[in-house]
């Protein structure tokens, strides 16, 4: 399994992610960059997310939605705060309403990546930075520790 580590540190306001896959850095930057691709990650195997919106560059606007298996949407959005390809990303991201529209636009968390080479491997780094020992616990009590366990773990059909 790609995923090395999964930690929540309620100390920093943060929960990191740590995967190894057996692919180039500009390979693994491509499950980003592709929508077509990041749609086949992004979300637990059952809650599979679709890109409505993806302009992929710094400023640029991400609107998708994760389809439950009972049908129900969770939309959510992202805004690119910077893109260094094929290395670094970084992003605000939060919930949507109906409209695809931020429902609490202070009320996001930060997502930075990145990605390493090691050799033929590459480990990839998530941090995801949160506001609050509140808004963390929150995110951990909604499953994001094991929904992002388990949507990186994805990642290795994407690259075989």
């Amino acid at each position: 399994m790609p995923v090395v580590s999964a930690v929540k540190d309620v100390d920093t306001l943060t929960m990191t992610f740590v995967a190894e896959f057996e692919a180039s850095v500009e390979r693994v930057w491509q499950v980003w960059a592709d929508p077509r691709k990041l749609e086949r990650w992004w979300g637990p195997p059952t809650v599979p997310a679709t890109f409505e919106r993806f302009e992929f560059e710094p400023g640029g606007q991400v609107r998708y939605y994760m389809t439950v298996p009972d049908g129900t949407k969770a939309r959510g959005w992202w805004t690119m705060t910077a893109i260094e390809a094929p290395r670094h990303l970084e992003f605000d991201f939060g919930f949507a309403d109906e409209n695809n529209e931020p429902v609490d636009p202070k009320d996001c968390s930060h997502g930075v990546v990145t990605l390493e080479g090691l050799g033929e491997r590459t480990r990839m780094t998530l941090v995801s930075g949160f506001t609050s020992a509140e808004q963390l616990e929150r995110m951990a009590e909604m499953g994001m520790m094991e929904g992002m366990r388990l949507a990186q773990n994805q990642i290795d059909d994407l690259l075989a």
